[in-house]
C-alpha cells in the first residue's frame, strides 16, 4: 500500500527543526520498542527486540515536508503501531503539531480510528498532536485497557470513586531524545528501593523541604504505608535503569489537599524528590517535569487536573511549575507548612503541547 504524510511544523521546515534523527524509541513499556531511524536518506521502523524491519519511509521536503511509505513488512496490527512510533518521533524531534496521513490500506485505516490518533479531515486523515499524546499505550506499562468503573466508597467522611487496584513494574516509559537516554516509572518496593529512600530523605537539600530524615525502619514504614494506601502511588524515577529520584502520586480526593480546594474526582497530585546530585541539572529536569505530568494525565482519561501544594519557600520549584503550565492558585497554611496551590489543566497540557519542553537548554531552573 502508498501512504502520504504531510507534517505542519512549529519551527522551521528546513534545518535543525527538520533533521535527521537516529535511534528514537517507542513502546517501550511493554518491553517490545519500536526504534525509528533515518537509514539511506528513509526513516525506518523496526522492532527492536527482533531487529525487524516494519516498515519504511521515504522523504520529500516541498513547501511542506512529507512522509511517504516506501515499503511495509508487517501485517495490519503491528504496522498501525510502526505509524504511530514514527508520529511520535515526527511530533518529538520535529516539533509537528499537525500530521495529515493518507492511508490506502482500509483495515490499518480503521484501527489508527478506533485508537484515536487520526480522525477523517477532508479527503484523508489528521493525526494532532494534542491527541496522539494522549494515545496511552505508547508510554504506560501493563495495566487497565479501560478506565476503572465507577464506584464510590467512603474514607472517613471522604466520599470518592473506588480506585483501581496499585501498579507494578514500570508503569510509564519514554525515549528522551536531547538524552539519548530513556526516563521510567516503576511501582516502589520496599524490597528493592528502601535502601534508595532512606538514603535520599538524609540527604540534607531533600531533608530540608521533606524534613522526613531518619532511620531506615522509619523510612521502611514510610514506603509500606503508602504502598498500602489506595490513594497512594509511591514510584521510582529512572533513566536508562539508573534510579535518581521518587514520586508520591496521589488521588487529592482523599488526600489533606481536599479541604482546601473543590477537588474533583480524578484530580491528582504529587510529590518529588530528586535523590541522586548527579541528575538535578537542566537536562534531566526537562526530562522528568513534563514526563510526570504526562504519566498522571494518561493513566486515567477522566483525570482533567492535576495540583500541587509545594512549599511557599520553594521559589525555584514554584517557577518551574509555573514555566510547565502550573497556574498558581493561592497560598494557604498546612499544619505543617505554608503552600502554594497550583493547578495544570489537561486542555492546556496537551492543547498546548506542554509534554515537550519548549526551549530545551533554558525552559526550567535547574533544582
Amino acid at each position: 500500500m502508498e501512504n502520504i504524510m504531510t507534517i505542519e511544523q512549529t519551527g522551521s521546515e528546513t534545518g535543525s527543526a527538520a533533521a535527521p534523527f537516529q535511534g528514537f524509541r517507542s513502546f517501550e513499556a511493554r518491553g517490545d520498542a519500536l526504534e525509528s531511524s533515518w537509514q539511506a536518506g528513509r526513516l525506518e521502523v523496526r522492532d527492536a527486540r527482533r531487529n525487524e524491519p516494519l516498515a519504511a519511509f521515504a522523504v520529500a521536503h516541498g513547501p511542506r515536508p512529507v512522509l511517504r511509505l516506501a515499503e511495509s513488512f508487517a501485517e495490519t496490527e503491528a504496522s498501525a503501531d510502526a505509524a504511530i512510533a514514527a508520529l511520535e518521533a515526527i511530533t518529538t524531534q520535529w516539533s509537528a503539531t499537525v500530521v495529515d496521513v493518507d492511508i490506502e490500506h482500509q483495515p490499518t485505516r480503521a484501527l489508527l480510528h478506533r485508537r484515536g490518533v487520526v480522525r477523517p479531515h477532508g479527503d484523508g486523515d489528521r493525526c494532532e498532536a494534542a491527541m496522539l499524546w494522549q494515545y496511552a499505550p505508547l508510554w504506560l506499562g501493563g495495566g487497565l485497557e479501560t478506565p476503572y468503573p465507577l464506584r464510590y466508597a467512603m474514607t472517613g467522611e471522604k466520599r470518592h470513586p473506588v480506585r483501581p487496584p496499585k501498579p507494578a513494574g514500570t508503569v510509564y516509559a519514554r525515549y528522551i531524545p536531547w538524552l539519548r537516554r530513556t526516563f521510567t516509572l516503576h511501582a516502589a518496593t520496599v524490597e528493592h528501593d528502601l535502601a534508595s529512600l532512606h538514603r535520599w530523605m538524609n540527604d540534607p537539600d531533600v531533608a530540608h523541604f521533606w524534613q522526613e530524615e531518619g532511620d531506615a525502619e522509619k523510612h521502611r514504614r514510610y514506603l509500606q504505608g503508602l504502598i498500602d494506601d489506595p490513594h497512594m502511588l509511591p514510584l521510582i524515577a529512572s533513566i536508562d535503569g539508573t534510579p535518581f529520584g521518587y514520586f508520591e502520586v496521589y488521588w487529592a480526593k482523599e488526600n489533606r489537599i481536599a479541604p482546601f480546594y473543590d477537588a474533583n474526582d480524578y484530580d491528582r497530585g504529587w510529590h518529588v524528590l530528586i535523590g541522586e546530585p548527579a541528575f538535578r541539572g537542566k537536562p534531566f529536569l526537562t526530562a522528568w517535569f513534563p514526563a510526570i505530568q504526562h504519566f498522571q494525565f494518561l493513566d486515567d482519561p477522566r483525570t482533567q487536573r492535576i495540583v500541587g501544594e509545594p512549599r511557599s519557600d520553594h521559589h525555584r520549584q514554584i517557577a518551574n511549575l509555573d514555566r510547565a503550565g502550573f497556574s498558581k492558585v493561592k497560598l494557604f497554611d498546612f499544619p505543617h507548612k505554608q503552600a502554594m496551590l497550583v493547578m495544570l489543566l489537561r486542555e492546556r497540557f496537551f492543547g498546548e503541547h506542554l509534554y515537550l519542553p519548549a526551549d530545551r537548554d533554558g525552559l526550567y531552573t535547574a533544582s
